[in-house]
């Protein structure tokens, strides 16, 4: 054997004796979970037999104790899945802890001896004496596995990721933080196995579901998770820094360090459903279930999930704070409009009738100067019709000069409200005149042209007004029908505005109908039931609120997340250079108004993680043009893969799609994971059919659908169009060449052939 087949021999010899090193850790580390888990099933067995136990205090103590130990049950059940995944070794401290982090002093090179091994897991799991065998990876003693870096290695000698599939070890990857030293651990050299953690996590196939990065998260992303969480973390970073992923494991991390002030719960928004699928898994997977919620920003109204796409220009204006002063005007038009303009009823011996002029009066004093919602104005309007009708009634009569006849004018009044307020003209003018609004029907209102242009003064142009209403003509009277990620801010303006229609009250039950058989009679299982039957009422108010893709955001989002984080504190990620608003100063200024009073901390991340760095410098050719000035993150790795560029000459649809579809084939047979096509929005349904038969490792995407996400390799088809769809089109572009963490295609129409070198003249 030659001496490369002797190192590789003792290589793997090395690395086989690693693995079975971290192997019986992990079965140590299994049967302690399993005595955990017999001990939260026989809790539960205990709890079960106390069902006997009729005194209300037993019973709670039951509820509390079945609801414990269940929590702790599940906690240990999700854990089981790759649950220990690091490991470091720390010299000895020359300063005590402080507040439970480990010493940061510097190795000592006369002493490299490793004196401590803590491993690092997604649950902290004591031995029977109390001993750690597993460190939770939020808790403080973790964060030298994250913070420690070559330049500051602090006590950390060698930091190791351990990758397992089920309760098997199936790998090591270690980083020597210390390379000019010999440490050693139990007196023999330190071993170092494989080409370091970063990179092997780097490079494996991604799925249509994000990964945890809980094992390699790197030192600026740490930072911003243990981030106090007092007012606003404002965190800016460009593609592929793992704004995202940070995000959700501070949710995670906040949970673990104040889980009671937490129980409010945490609201994370995404700015697409398809982000939310793919993230969903994320927090579970750290152990967090229940008390995050990740809504996308087009579902953040209960009942309500956006199933259409505005036209950029229509999004403008959708998004933009005129719409506030258009949708009050739009409110207080959906009762004005086909409002019957007289009144009529018989009483007092004769036709009392209020004309136009009178009602607009009535409808004037009705809403006054307040902003108080006009569904719980409606008491008040039946109140001041009632006032008007009897000022009406009594007219012609001489005014009560004594106490005797002030009295019986008084029961006169009285008399007459009750007679007038229950006959049916009268309530059947009222339910006309001013109806229970809904968000829904008042958009309906604004599909008719003309009225949308008679309301909007000022607030939108004609041709505004024109583009708002063709967008909502697909709507019933009523309101039914699809909305967008824009409407849905709308419908929540209007939610405040209208404010919910008065319920009538339950009417109380005689005992004596009950004797009779005249009114139902149900038992309490069936009250218990309806009950469950009922749709829970949408959480309106939160502890903390992760905003994702921040950048996004309209001013009209932004008034309605800020609704349900009045006494929130907050983590905002974005880029500025990724965003598809194309007014951010606005947005800007309605974030602003949101943090009011909130201290802000910042933190930027520098570091590209996704991109390799040949598609990172095709990437920052755009980023130049969509943002002047705007430095590129740093790519961590190259992998000698340029990206791809073609072209199709012939103006033609088929032959574009015969194009893609060859392109896909061929990325499919190159990398292992998942290929995505990024389109226009407008060719989504185009590109959907190249797909077809290619089987579930490949997406098809609109421009606006890409964000956040991540695929091995990408097909960008018809940069110009992406780029050319919106004012904020180059930006868009910026972010479909940035999905890729292998492979990229360019693939260009004839508005963009590419030069002698096959680059498109965008992308030069």
């Amino acid at each position: 054997m030659g001496a490369h087949g002797t190192a590789e021999h003792r290589s793997d010899t090395v690395r086989d004796r690693e693995i079975a090193g971290e192997q019986q850790h992990l079965d140590t580390v299994y049967r302690r979970l399993e005595e955990k888990l017999a001990e939260a099933e026989y809790i539960l067995e205990d709890a079960a037999k106390r069902v006997q136990v009729g005194t209300p205090g037993a019973l709670a103590e039951r509820d509390a104790q079945v609801y414990r130990a269940g929590a702790h049950l599940q906690r240990l059940n999700n854990e089981f899945e790759d649950f220990l995944f690091g490991r470091v070794d720390l010299q000895q401290a020359d300063a005590p802890e402080e507040h439970g982090i480990p010493s940061q002093t510097p190795l000592d090179p006369a002493d490299p001896a490793v004196a401590e091994t803590l491993h690092i897991g997604r649950l902290g799991v004591l031995d029977a004496e109390f001993g750690p065998l597993v460190i939770d990876w939020r808790a403080p003693a973790a964060a030298p596995f994250y913070r420690a870096t070559p330049l500051e290695p602090g006590r950390v000698v060698r930091r190791r990721v351990i990758r397992s599939k089920g309760r098997k070890v199936i790998g090591v990857e270690d980083d020597l933080l210390r390379p000019d030293l010999t440490p050693t651990l139990g007196g023999e050299e330190l071993a170092v196995v494989g080409d370091g953690a970063l990179m092997a996590t780097l490079g494996r196939a991604r799925g249509h579901s994000m990964r945890d990065i809980v094992s390699s998260i790197q030192k600026e992303q740490d930072e911003v998770i243990r981030a106090p969480a007092a007012g606003a973390t404002l965190v800016t970073g460009g593609p592929g820094t793992g704004k995202t992923a940070v995000a959700l494991h501070r949710a995670a991390f906040l949970l673990y360090q104040d889980r009671r002030r937490y129980a409010g719960g945490i609201l994370v928004v995404s700015p697409t459903p398809l982000l939310v699928s793919y993230t969903e898994g994320v927090l579970p997977s750290l152990g967090e279930e229940g008390q995050v919620a990740i809504r996308a920003v087009g579902s953040l109204v209960d009942g309500i999930e956006a199933s259409r796409y505005d036209s950029p220009e229509t999004a403008r204006i959708k998004g933009s704070a005129r719409m506030v002063q258009l949708l009050r005007r739009a409110a207080r038009g959906a009762l004005e409009l086909g409002a019957p303009t007289e009144l009529k009823v018989f009483a007092r011996g004769r036709v009392l009738r209020l004309d136009a002029g009178r009602l607009k009066a009535v409808r004037g004093n009705v809403v006054g100067g307040g902003g108080t919602p006009l569904n719980l104005l409606r008491p008040r309007a039946r109140r001041l019709l009632l006032d008007a009708l009897w000022s009406e009634a009594v007219r012609d009569l001489p005014k009560p000069s004594t106490y005797a006849e002030r009295e019986q004018r008084q029961e006169e009044r009285e008399s007459f409200d009750e007679y007038v307020s229950d006959e049916a003209p009268f309530l059947a003018f009222l339910d006309a005149w001013w109806p229970a609004l809904t968000p829904r029907r008042v958009l309906a209102t604004l599909k008719q042209h003309r009225h949308t242009n008679r309301i909007a003064r000022r607030a939108v142009t004609p041709e505004e007004s024109r583009l708002l209403a063709a967008s909502w003509r697909h709507l019933d009277e009523r309101g039914a029908g699809g909305l967008s990620a824009h409407d849905v801010a709308l419908v929540d303006e209007l939610q405040v505005l209208l404010g919910e229609p008065a319920r009538p009250k339950a009417r109380e039950v005689d005992a004596v109908d009950l004797l009779t058989g005249l009114d139902e009679v149900t038992t309490y299982g069936e009250r218990a039931y309806r009950q469950r039957e009922r749709v829970p009422e949408e959480r309106r108010e939160y502890a903390h609120v992760i905003v994702d893709e921040a950048q996004d955001l309209t001013p009209m989002q932004w008034r309605m997340i800020g609704r349900r984080s009045r006494m929130a504190t907050w983590t905002i990620v974005g880029d500025p250079a990724q965003s598809s608003w194309p007014f951010p100063q606005e947005a800007q200024a309605a974030m602003d108004e949101v943090l009011a009073g909130k201290p802000r901390r910042r933190h930027t991340l520098t570091v590209n993680y996704r991109n390799p760095a040949e598609i990172a410098e095709v990437a920052a050719k755009v980023l130049e043009l969509a943002a002047p000035g705007t430095p590129s993150p740093s790519a961590v790795r190259a992998t000698g893969a340029h990206p791809r560029f073609a072209a199709v000459r012939e103006p033609d649809a088929a032959a574009f799609g015969a194009a893609a579809r060859a392109e896909l084939e061929r990325l499919l047979a190159e990398v292992d994971g998942t290929v995505a096509v990024v389109v226009p929005m407008d060719r989504r349904a185009e590109a959907a059919g190249w797909t077809e038969g290619l089987g579930d490792r490949v997406v098809a995407l609109g421009s606006l659908e890409a964000k956040g996400l991540e695929y091995d390799a990408t097909v960008v088809a018809d940069p110009t169009g992406i780029a050319g769809e919106s004012e904020a089109g180059l930006r868009v572009l910026y972010v479909a060449l940035t999905r890729a963490t292998q492979r990229l295609t360019v693939l260009s129409g004839p508005d963009d052939l590419p030069d002698a070198a096959g680059v498109p003249a965008l992308l030069k």
